[in-house]
């Protein structure tokens, strides 16, 4: 649980995918705890910079994602503990998409243009 809950402030990010806010170094050094074995950040800069975003609203501090009506209805309640924003700006990448949907795995993005 720790690797996921920031501890630089500075840099901060949240995934594009499951909205988890890290920064920089932590997504490089750890990946996303919930989202690594589909878009391998760990180790890669590059990777970190487009699936995450520096741009995003609200937190939400998670402790027990499977008993939390709030993670619920953010649809995070299958998630790791930790901070996550409420809306992220931006999209993953096409080729992060595609690798999704071979996965089986509808990409909802963050930024509240799914609910359109």
């Amino acid at each position: 649980m720790s690797q996921a809950i920031p501890k630089d402030k500075r840099q901060l990010r949240a995934c594009l995918m499951c909205s988890l806010i890290k920064n920089s170094v932590q997504f490089k050094q750890n990946g996303c705890e919930n989202c690594e074995q589909y878009l391998r950040m760990r180790g890669h800069s590059e990777t970190v910079m487009e699936c995450t975003s520096p741009v995003f609203d609200g937190l939400i501090a998670l402790m027990n994602p499977s008993e939390s009506w709030v993670a619920r209805y953010n649809h995070i309640d299958k998630y790791v503990p930790g901070i996550y924003a409420s809306f992220v700006s931006g999209r993953l990448p096409p080729e992060a998409e595609s690798r999704l949907e071979r996965f089986g795995i509808t990409y909802h993005p963050r930024d509240g243009t799914a609910d359109e």
